[in-house]
C-alpha cells in the first residue's frame, strides 16, 4: 500500500502551491526539494529582480525628474546594501512557504528525487543516504535551467548565467547580453539604471519574439532612448572569454555583415531547458516533445500512468503564475473536481520601462488563424494620470472578434502587469470588450486606458479620436 497520496518532486511555484491545494483538499502531501523551497522563481528570478528593478526605478525617476534641483553630489545605489536587502526578502519568502507547508502538514524532504524503475520515488537526501518513497500519484514539477550553446557555456566568470550575474561582486562597466527575450531585458534594465553599458544581441528581427509586435517595436526604441544599445538579427557564432573581458563575433543576418562587441562580461539569456534528470532509471518510459521537454496531456498526464508534469518541464511559456495554476488544476481533478485550465488566458509580463503585458492572440497570430478582427486603441500621451506620472510613451490595444470579445490584449504602460487582469477575467468569461468599456473606472487612473481602448472597439472612445 502506499504511504502517500501524492508525492511532488519540485518545490518551486508549481510544486509548493499543488502540495498546499492538495492537502487543502485532504490528500497526504509529500514534497521533495533539494534547494530552497519556491524554487529559482523565488529565489533567483521573479522576485530578486523585482526588487532590483524597483530599488533602480526609484534612482532612475529622481535622475530623470526635472522639477528637482540637482545638486553635485550623485544619488547611486550601494551594491553591496542591494544584495543584503534582496537576500532578506527572499529569505522572508522561504520561510513563508516552509510555515504554510508545515501548517498544512505536509512534508518536507530536502534531496535530489528520481524516478526508479518500479515508479517509485528515491530520494538521495542532503543529509546523506537514500529513502524511496510510494504514493498513488506522482508530480513533477521541476523547473529548467538555463540553455547554453554547443560553442558557448556559462563558465561562473565571464559568461554568466541569470543567478550568477546576481551573486557579482559589483555591477561591471560593460555587459553584453545574449537574447532579448524576458530575462535578458528585465537584467538589462536593471544594469542600465546602475551606470552599466548594455548591449542586447538577439537573433530574431524583434525584442521579446513572439509578442505583439507593433508594441515591441515601440519598446525597443523608449529602450534605446533610455541608453540600452539593442542589436537584432545579430547570429552570434564565436565568443573569445579571457581576464580581459568577452569578444563577440558573429553575422548581421539582415545586411549579412560581420560583427564584434566586446565587453566585461556577458549574461547567457538564450532561453531554458527541462530538468529531466528526475526520471531517471524510468526515462524511456517518458515520451518528450520535438524541443525536448515532457510530453503531457491536456490534464498534465504524462505518457506513464499515474505520473504527471506541471511548469517549465513541460515547456510553453515559462511562467510561474502558470505553473502554479497547472498544479491546483491536477491535484484539483485527482480529488474529483472538474478543474481546466484554458492556456490562452495565461498572462504574461516584462517588467521593463513601461512595462508590456498580454493576454491571449498577437495581430500575425489572429492573420494566421484567419479570423477576422478589430482592434481597439489607446495611447497614453490622451491619459491624464500618465501625463501627471510623465509616462506617456505606451499605448493599450485590445483586438476583438466580429461579436466584439476579446481575442487578444497587448498593453505597453507603467504598471501593465497590474491592470492585465481585468483583461483576463473578461475573456475568461466571455465579457464583451464594450461592457469594459461602460464599467466606471476610477478618474484619474491609468486603468482609464483600458476603458477607452474597449469604448474604441466600437467606435465610443471619449478622449482619442474614432476613426
Amino acid at each position: 500500500m502506499a504511504e502517500w497520496d501524492l508525492i511532488i518532486i519540485g518545490g518551486g511555484p508549481g510544486g509548493y502551491v499543488a502540495a498546499l491545494r492538495a492537502a487543502q483538499l485532504g490528500q497526504k502531501v509529500v514534497l521533495v526539494e533539494k534547494e530552497e523551497l519556491g524554487g529559482v522563481c523565488m529565489n533567483w528570478g521573479c522576485i530578486p529582480t523585482k526588487f532590483l528593478l524597483h530599488q533602480t526605478a526609484l534612482v532612475s525617476l529622481i535622475e530623470q525628474n526635472e522639477y528637482l534641483c540637482h545638486s553635485e553630489d550623485k544619488i547611486s545605489l550601494d551594491w553591496s546594501k542591494l544584495q543584503v536587502g534582496r537576500r532578506k526578502i527572499v529569505s522572508q519568502l522561504v520561510k513563508g512557504v516552509e510555515f504554510l507547508l508545515n501548517r498544512h502538514k505536509v512534508e518536507i524532504i530536502k534531496g535530489e528525487g528520481h524516478l526508479t524503475s518500479a515508479l517509485e520515488v528515491e530520494v538521495r537526501l542532503n543529509t546523506g543516504g537514500r529513502k524511496i518513497l510510494k504514493a498513488e500519484h506522482i508530480l513533477l514539477a521541476t523547473g529548467s535551467r538555463p540553455a547554453e550553446l554547443p560553442f558557448l557555456q556559462a563558465d561562473g566568470q565571464q559568461i554568466l548565467t541569470s543567478q550568477q550575474l546576481l551573486e557579482i561582486e559589483q555591477p561591471p562597466q560593460k555587459l553584453i547580453i545574449l537574447g532579448a527575450g524576458a530575462i535578458g531585458l528585465e537584467m538589462a534594465t536593471i544594469f542600465c539604471r546602475l551606470g552599466t553599458e548594455v548591449t542586447l544581441l538577439e537573433i530574431m528581427p524583434n525584442i521579446l519574439p513572439g509578442a505583439e509586435e507593433t508594441l515591441t517595436r515601440r519598446l525597443e526604441r523608449i529602450l534605446k532612448r533610455r541608453g540600452m544599445k539593442i542589436v537584432t538579427e545579430m547570429k552570434v557564432e564565436k565568443v573569445q572569454a579571457g581576464t580581459r573581458g568577452v569578444v563577440v563575433e558573429g553575422t548581421c543576418l539582415r545586411t549579412h555583415q560581420p560583427y564584434r562587441e566586446e565587453g566585461e562580461i556577458m549574461l547567457l539569456a538564450i532561453g531554458r531547458r527541462p530538468n529531466l534528470a528526475v526520471l531517471g532509471e524510468a526515462q524511456e518510459k517518458f515520451e518528450l516533445t520535438p524541443a525536448g521537454f515532457l510530453k503531457v496531456d491536456k490534464n498534465f498526464k504524462t505518457s506513464v500512468p499515474q505520473v504527471w508534469a506541471i511548469g517549465d518541464v513541460i515547456g510553453g511559456k515559462l511562467l510561474a503564475h502558470k505553473a502554479s495554476h497547472q498544479g491546483i488544476t491536477v491535484v484539483e481533478n485527482l480529488s474529483g473536481q472538474a478543474t481546466d485550465f484554458r492556456e490562452e488566458l495565461v498572462p504574461l509580463a516584462v517588467f521593463t520601462e513601461p512595462e508590456l503585458a498580454s493576454v491571449g492572440l498577437t495581430e500575425r497570430e489572429l492573420k494566421e488563424k484567419q479570423i477576422n478582427y478589430s482592434v481597439g486603441q489607446f495611447h497614453l500621451r490622451a491619459s491624464g494620470r500618465a501625463l501627471t506620472m510623465g509616462e506617456t510613451e505606451g499605448v493599450v490595444k485590445i483586438l476583438v472578434d466580429n461579436q466584439g470579445y476579446l481575442q487578444g490584449a497587448h498593453l505597453l504602460a507603467p504598471h501593465a502587469s497590474e491592470m492585465i487582469p481585468e483583461l483576463v477575467l473578461a475573456m475568461k468569461e466571455k465579457i464583451p470588450a464594450i461592457r469594459i468599456g461602460e464599467t466606471i473606472h476610477i478618474h484619474p487612473t491609468l486603468s482609464e486606458v483600458i476603458m477607452e481602448a474597449a469604448l474604441h472597439t466600437a467606435g465610443r472612445a471619449i478622449h482619442t479620436l474614432n476613426d
